[in-house]
């Protein structure tokens, strides 16, 4: 269905009212091109000058203005005024508006003062810069902070502002930290009993706009043992089950957990999973860059050197967990030695740290070295269980089969090989199998 024509129109043709008249009697159904505004306009002074509007009869009048209104859209105020216009002046211009603005009692030459005295006074309250700025003239006698002497306190402020805008003066402030009530800031003291671990995230790479997965590691401070798990994204639907099944692979029980300010940690779902497990939380210090440095330098010589930096994409994050669940946390608990620091005092009272070939020792070799002993598994955790995942194989015959094994999953990721199938392990028959969990 077709409503109303729009049509350019050449009204040339119309010279006398009546011709009008028949117009505007049979152009009841067409409709207009809207025109602009100085478009109306001349187009109206036109029309009037044509018809020598002023020199019409009353009828006359009437059919032109309809004619007008017809055409442009006005109302009949609008007509009234512009007509007005047309008989006072002879033609129609159009009038530009202009916003009515109060006088200005300040100059830039005040604005510039004031930016100086900011500046060299290092940005004082507003009570202190006006008592600067009255003291500069009445004090001593400076004529040309006559006017901006008197500004009130509360206009100082809105002068300050201007002065940024217009760029006459510059102001600058300190980042406000954002602080959040949750976990406390201290550096945790285990105070050699194993249980206060440290966490922190890695993330596996980009490449071409997609995320790589993230790898959860936490360490324990006195025994070094570590537990690393994988997770698509560090979100809370993921992290939580994830710090879950961490939590329950420490073979003793959490006492506290430390973590950097990052919000993956410092959220409620992780207090509440902490809460319910009576686990101490606890997160780094401003300017303390020690207070997570031991899982810092696990970051880079135990993930990064075994895992690298090449992203992996996120869909295979069950699969890297599971990775690491049977074969990577075995390893670098039962079969990987580390360093363990020796604190010694010198004459001055200086602590020093060294690190004797006697301490070289793997975290469980680490926990059963401890002097007591005595409770200090978690529950359905003995030793006897511990000592048969040690012993099973030797170091260098497990790290075969973990080098294998990431040598398989590997060959398995986009980047490094095809797709991945559902079985990525094989069977070791010399090694007891564990049962198979994914996130």
């Amino acid at each position: 269905m077709i409503g109303t024509m729009r049509l350019i129109m050449d009204d040339r043709h119309l010279q006398k009212i009546e011709q009008v008249q028949r117009f505007l009697e049979g152009s009841g159904g067409v409709g207009f091109k809207p025109l602009s505004r100085e478009e109306k306009h001349a187009w109206t002074e036109s029309v009037l000058m044509r018809f020598k509007y002023p020199r019409l009869r009353r009828a006359g009048k009437g059919v032109i203005r309809q004619f007008v209104q017809k055409v442009t859209g006005y109302s009949r105020a609008q007509m009234a005024r512009m007509i007005s216009e047309y008989d006072r002046t002879g033609q129609l211009r159009q009038k530009e508006y202009q916003r009515h603005r109060f006088p200005g009692k300040y100059t830039r030459r005040d604005m510039e003062l004031l930016a100086r005295t900011d500046e060299v006074h290092g940005y004082l309250s507003g009570p202190a810069t006006k008592r600067i700025l009255e003291r500069e003239y009445e004090v001593y006698g400076h004529e040309e902070f006559r006017n901006i002497s008197g500004i009130s306190v509360a206009h100082l402020y809105n002068l300050r502002r201007r002065n940024v805008r217009l760029g006459v003066g510059k102001a600058f402030t300190k980042t406000r930290t954002v602080s959040s009530r949750i976990g406390e800031r201290v550096k945790p003291n285990p105070q050699g009993e194993p249980g206060h671990i440290r966490v922190d995230t890695v993330h596996q790479g980009d490449r071409e706009g997609e995320k790589g997965v993230y790898h959860i590691n936490a360490v324990d401070e006195v025994t070094q043992w570590e537990a690393v798990a994988s997770v698509e994204k560090i979100a809370e639907a993921c992290l939580v089950p994830a710090l879950e099944l961490i939590l329950d692979g420490f073979p003793f029980r959490i006492k506290g957990f430390h973590s950097d300010n990052g919000s993956e940690f410092v959220n409620h779902r992780v207090v509440k999973l902490l809460n319910k497990m009576l686990i101490r939380f606890t997160k780094s210090r401003p300017r303390h860059t020690n207070d997570n440095a031991l899982v810092e330098s696990k970051n880079g010589s135990v993930i990064r050197k075994h895992l690298g930096y090449a992203q992996m994409p996120q869909r295979y994050a069950r699969h890297i967990n599971a990775y690491c669940e049977e074969f990577f946390n075995l390893y670098i608990n039962f079969h990987r030695p580390c360093f363990f620091p020796v604190t010694i005092v010198d004459h001055k009272g200086k602590m020093r740290k060294k690190y004797p070939y006697e301490e070289v020792m793997t975290p469980y070799e680490r926990l059963k070295s401890l002097a007591e002993t005595k409770g200090l598994l978690a529950p359905g955790v003995t030793w006897a269980k511990l000592d048969a995942i040690a012993n099973q194989m030797s170091d260098n015959e497990f790290a075969v089969m973990m080098v294998k094994a990431r040598s398989d999953l590997f060959e398995q990721i986009p980047g490094f090989g095809g797709g991945l199938p559902e079985a990525v392990f094989v069977s070791y028959p010399h090694y007891p199998q564990r049962k198979k969990r994914l996130l």
